[in-house]
């Protein structure tokens, strides 16, 4: 049973490491978590990965949601996970990341502890399905 089905709230972190400027698909997906139930938060851009880790664990977040377009994927996101793991939330902490993440870079962010990448075209009830199905039970 997901804590939604409990009567709570999802909640969500949704946000913008690093230099990328491009945030219109994390405020269309922070829009589409909140109109679904979810309860998020939005870091705003320009993030630091620190920043990021800090904020999940002081909101205390079911869900991480990190876009990406820098192509900075492979440094950042393991700064994250790591961060996470250092405060003993990584393994409770459903960790999505969205952007243009090559192929031959997934694998590598997944045996990071990233339960799910999401690219340009996947749509808005998938990614909300996920999380329903996945978030973890509080």
């Amino acid at each position: 049973m997901s804590s939604e089905q409990q009567g709570e709230s999802i909640r969500c972190l949704v946000a913008k490491v690093g230099l990328d400027g491009h945030d219109r698909g994390a405020h269309v997906i922070a829009r589409a978590f909140r109109d679904a139930g979810f309860e998020v938060i939005y870091s705003g851009l320009h993030r630091a990965p620190d920043e990021i880790v800090q904020a999940a664990v002081q909101e205390d977040v079911d869900v991480l949601g990190i876009s990406i377009l820098s192509g900075a994927h492979d440094t950042l996101v393991p700064k994250i996970m790591s961060g996470l793991e250092e405060y003993g939330a990584k393994d409770d902490t459903l960790v999505l990341v969205g952007g243009v993440v090559p192929e031959e870079d997934r694998e590598n962010l997944k045996a990071e502890g990233v339960s799910a990448i999401f690219g340009p075209g996947t749509s808005i009830e998938e990614t909300i399905e996920f999380v329903r199905e996945n978030a973890p039970e509080r």
